[in-house]
Order: structure tokens, then C-alpha cells, then sequence
């Protein structure tokens, strides 16, 4: 994948915890592009496990709901790794422990927590990170392929990764005023990852969004980490605030006549 003109750059990549992560399949993309690794993940316990599958790279902690950790990382890496040519976000958390509830009784805990993690968290790092992002750099952030669906499983992460959405577009506009860094984001359809196996329900909308998707196979992880390498690249200069839909176009499909029949069948 030379013509991506990745080789050499240095990309920070946030969001690790295992092989299963969106985060370790870009990354593992990008090295095979040539591309030179920084990872952040959030514990001393998390960095000691993904230290044994990634040994050669260079791994920080940053606990992005800890105040003044992005900041530190950030002095950090300036003083290590001088400038980067690509960050990426691939942050989320909400808290499923007490299961589903209806969206109404959305504890505001819980809501401002998952908020701060998985879309203010983006807003600071980009804050801390604006002096050693070069000037054309670019930043993807991991959103998911709809927010306009009410899906009850996934809770109060919808209106969270719309806020994400909207931030891409402030975060570019508010860049453009003194650099040419680019936000964008990869909405990723339903995925097989660690993450989402703990979501109540989850794993019964991801086989109904398999057979949703044109050619009856739900995305893989490799798909949407090809996405993010290619706006990590020069080749995507043009594409900026936006969210590319990576759904293997689930997204429109939801009258397919299969599904109509089975359900018609066992109503």
C-alpha cells in the first residue's frame, strides 16, 4: 500500500486494550504501511498486556478522564517524538453494569461519564495536541454508521457518537483557522470486539445486521482499520468533517424481502 504515502509518518493511536480493539488492527495496517507506531492506552495493567503483542512499540499511559493526563502525554510525547503526522481516537465507554434501561431514566452519571470519555475526550486531545500536530496532519475518530436509529441496546452511546459526529466538524473549523489539519470520522457498522460482546442484547443485533448488509456478512474490523488508514493518508486530503460510512450498506437495506418474509412469518 506504498501509494497511501504513509511510510516513515508517526501516528499516535489511542484506544488499545486488546487484538480484538479497532485501535490494534489499524495499527497493525499501518505498520505494514511503514508507518512509525505510538500507542496511549489507559492503565499500567492494560499496557502490560498489549505490551506482549505490540513489544517494539513505544507505549504510554493516558487515562483520558483523569484531569491533566492528555496534557502530560502530550509534553511527553512532544519531548520523545517531536511531530505527528496522524492521531486516532478509537475511545468509548459507557456503562452497561445495571443492563438496558429505558432512555428516560438515562442515570446523568453515567451519561456525563460516558460523554467525558468517548466525545469530550477528542475535544482535549486535539487541544493538547495542536503544536506538535503538523500542519497537514490528520485526526479519525472511531463513530458508528447511523445515530439517527434508535437501536435500545446500544443505549445512551447513540446521541454520544452524534456528538461526536458534530465535534469532527467544530474541530475542523476551528483548526482551519491556523493549520490545515483535517477531522474526520469512520462509522463503523455493528463489529465484532471485546467492547461490544459486553453490551446487553448486542450480540442478537449484530446477526440481524448481518443479514441486513447487501451481501449477507456483517463488516470486519480490518474493513473499517483500512478505512482510518486512508484518512490517515495524503490521499484523502480533500475529504474533511466528514464521517465515512464503512456498513457494507446495511444502511439501506432494511425492507430486504428476505427478512420481510421471515418476519411476516413468525410475527
Amino acid at each position: 500500500m506504498n501509494f497511501l504515502n504513509i511510510k516513515g509518518k508517526k501516528i499516535l493511536i489511542f484506544g488499545v486494550a486488546n487484538r480484538k480493539s479497532v485501535a490494534f488492527h489499524i495499527g497493525k495496517l499501518l505498520h505494514e504501511c511503514g508507518a512509525e507506531l505510538i500507542y496511549s492506552v489507559r492503565s499500567p495493567e492494560i499496557k502490560e498486556s498489549v505490551q506482549k503483542f505490540l513489544p517494539d512499540q513505544p507505549i504510554y499511559i493516558c487515562d483520558v478522564e483523569k484531569e491533566g493526563d492528555i496534557e502530560k502525554l502530550s509534553e511527553t510525547i512532544a519531548k520523545d517524538h517531536v511531530n505527528l503526522s496522524g492521531l486516532v481516537h478509537s475511545i468509548a465507554f459507557a456503562d452497561y453494569s445495571q443492563g438496558i434501561k429505558p432512555f428516560h431514566e438515562t442515570d446523568r452519571k453515567n451519561f456525563l461519564q460516558a460523554m467525558d470519555i468517548s466525545c469530550y475526550s477528542l475535544i482535549k486531545i486535539a487541544d493538547s495536541f495542536k503544536s506538535i500536530l503538523l500542519p497537514e496532519a490528520s485526526v479519525v475518530t472511531i463513530s458508528i454508521s447511523t445515530t439517527r436509529m434508535a437501536a435500545e441496546s446500544y443505549g445512551i452511546m447513540g446521541p454520544i457518537k452524534a456528538a461526536l459526529d458534530s465535534t469532527i466538524c467544530f474541530l475542523a473549523k476551528s483548526f482551519s483557522a491556523f493549520s490545515q489539519i483535517r477531522f474526520n470520522a469512520v462509522g463503523a457498522g455493528l463489529l465484532k470486539t471485546s467492547s461490544s460482546a459486553g453490551i446487553p442484547g448486542y450480540i442478537d443485533c449484530y446477526l440481524f445486521a448481518e443479514q441486513v448488509c447487501l451481501r449477507k456478512k456483517a463488516i470486519s474490523t480490518d474493513e473499517v482499520a483500512k478505512a482510518v488508514v486512508f484518512l490517515l493518508s495524503p490521499c484523502s486530503s480533500g475529504i474533511n468533517a466528514q464521517t465515512l460510512i464503512v456498513d457494507a450498506g446495511m444502511s439501506i437495506n432494511y425492507f430486504d424481502k428476505e427478512i420481510i418474509q421471515k418476519t411476516m412469518r413468525n410475527p
